[in-house]
């Protein structure tokens, strides 16, 4: 047998085995997932007695729950879009979107960064690469303003959580931000606040990259999908728990009602002070997820939750750190104004029409 013959063999041999093995695991997720809930209600109100009545055993059981579900699909969820995505080209998409109408380049660049697995910091250097590419600055801003705030993770945890109609909302809050703001910056002319060596690299020409690319075997695409799943879980998962044990504690902890009290009378002021507590923190739209749902169930109004949870991961101190060295103080103070007043008027208009 020659060594054509021989590799031809092999790869028939490992696709057998990786097609029986994601099978298995597939079918043992499955199990896992069905019965996660009635696990953490077994393990909190029969082996460790606690009550249903009382505020630490539904909040107990809570985090127990939501941190083995959210943990399950996000292992499950990352390997499967990494695996789809494995061919996806930066390069082509810069070119594309480099070649396009600024009015379809908002779109197209608040469109990738929705199906970027970024965090408000991570976007940075695909920011600044795509700025020193020669692509306008307004479609740049349209990406680092979606790329937080939607991810397809966060998405099915949405809809698994709080619903389709919730879903479908916060993903148009999101686009339309990024769209919104790629218009915006690209009106004042925002580059001329970008810091000199950005400005002198996007003078630079760029030498056309080549559009073609070879498609990728199933062994690449696996490697590359497993890979990306510890790369990106090693991230985030301290914020799941973090997210969950917030969610537990708003769910369990606090008393019913409180928020609705607090800020859920219809007091216009609560939603800009909502937007300003956000910013400052430092989350991951997959652990803010968990916060959105205990904050609704406890009674704060749609829009202040929304304002709450979108500024806090579409922007933070960390971000802004990194961000100086790229803009003037006087383009952060106009970005982040940009959001306070877009998240502050999305919550006043959600909260009118619900």
């Amino acid at each position: 047998m020659d060594i054509s013959s021989r590799n031809c063999e092999e790869s028939r041999a490992w696709l057998l085995r990786y097609c029986a093995t994601a099978a298995v695991l597939a079918v043992l997720w499955w199990a896992i997932y069905a019965h996660v809930q009635a696990a953490a209600s077994w393990l909190v109100f029969d082996m460790l007695s606690l009550k249903a009545d009382s505020r630490l055993g539904p909040a107990l059981e809570f985090f127990l729950y939501d941190t083995a579900k959210i943990l399950l699909l996000l292992i499950a969820l990352i390997y499967v879009i990494s695996w789809l995505r494995a061919a996806l080209n930066a390069e082509r998409v810069r070119d594309t979107l480099r070649g396009k109408r600024r009015s379809v380049g908002y779109l197209l660049g608040a469109m990738f960064g929705a199906v970027t697995p970024f965090c408000s910091c991570s976007s940075v250097p695909l920011f600044l690469g795509f700025t020193t590419a020669g692509i306008p600055i307004g479609m740049t801003m349209a990406f680092l303003i979606t790329s937080p705030i939607i991810n397809e993770i966060a998405v099915v945890l949405l809809w698994g959580l709080l619903g389709w109609k919730f879903t479908l909302v916060y993903v148009t809050v999101g686009i339309t931000a990024g769209v919104l703001g790629g218009f915006l910056m690209d009106g004042i002319r925002a580059e001329r606040w970008l810091r000199p060596f950005v400005l002198e690299a996007m003078k630079t020409p760029v030498v056309p990259l080549s559009m073609g690319r070879r498609s990728l075997t199933v062994r690449r695409r696996h490697e590359f999908a497993r890979h990306e799943t510890a790369t990106i879980f090693r991230r985030v998962w301290k914020w799941v728990i973090a997210g969950v044990a917030v969610g537990a504690a708003l769910h369990g902890l606090v008393p019913e009602g409180w928020f609705a009290e607090n800020l859920g009378a219809g007091e216009w002021w609560t939603v800009p002070v909502a937007v300003m507590v956000g910013i400052p923190l430092y989350s991951n739209v997959t652990g803010i997820v968990p916060v959105m749902e205990g904050l609704l169930t406890r009674g704060m109004p749609i829009g202040t939750t929304m304002a709450f949870c979108m500024s806090a991961v579409a922007a933070s101190i960390p971000e802004f750190v990194m961000l100086r060295q790229v803009m003037t103080p006087r383009l952060q103070a106009t970005f982040l104004a940009y959001l306070w007043v877009m998240f502050t008027l999305t919550g006043w208009l959600l909260n009118a029409m619900f």
